[in-house]
């Protein structure tokens, strides 16, 4: 579930020696599934831990995590990286704001993962998000700009470069193309 680097470890166990006899760490996403989720690494002493509580065994300490957290702790890697500027302890959880799918899930299940745990990140930088609305019979992912993107003269390029050439390579033979809601549904918000 989750890596800890050697020199991770090393930290951690040192951390340890300072504290209560039987402190480990805990390590937790808060709103997990969700586009505000932010993980974190805590001490976790001996009268802290829950029944349903994992623990996973390191070099000299544990790792407690809740039952809560743990689905979006799936290939988490936390690291200790020193370079010209210090040290520092670094958490990666590609899962912690949409929870992984089985490579068999439906494929609008496979494509929702994708936009929470990829494009999404990519697309907060600016703001912006985008939602699955639906996947036609025909194959196309439909979505809905939101956030940064409403009203951005670069939506068309995101879509067609970026999002677009990431869901065909990723879905090659499930999904033919990417299309915005806009475009998709004629109406009153649809510019023609």
């Amino acid at each position: 579930m989750i890596t800890i680097s050697e020199e991770a470890q090393a930290h951690f166990a040192k951390l340890l020696e300072k504290q209560e006899s039987g402190t480990n760490i805990r390590v937790f996403v808060i709103n997990p599934g969700t586009s505000s989720a932010e993980c974190g690494v805590s001490y976790c002493p001996p009268n802290a831990v829950e029944d349903n509580d994992q623990q996973l065994e390191f070099n000299g300490f544990n790792a407690v995590v809740d039952a809560e957290s743990a689905p979006y702790l799936e290939e988490a890697e936390i690291d200790y990286v020193t370079d010209q500027m210090g040290s520092q302890l670094t958490l990666k959880a590609p899962n912690a704001k949409a929870r992984k799918v089985p490579d068999d899930a439906p494929l609008v299940e496979r494509v929702n993962y994708m936009i929470e745990a990829e494009i999404n990140p990519q697309l907060a930088s600016h703001g912006g998000q985008v939602v699955l609305t639906e996947i036609t019979e025909e194959g196309y992912a439909v979505l809905q700009f939101g956030g940064g993107c409403n009203g951005c003269a670069m939506v068309d390029v995101t879509l067609k470069e970026g999002i677009e050439k990431q869901m065909i390579e990723e879905f090659a033979g499930e999904l033919k193309g990417v299309k915005d809601a806009t475009e998709h549904q004629a109406g009153e918000h649809s510019y023609y």
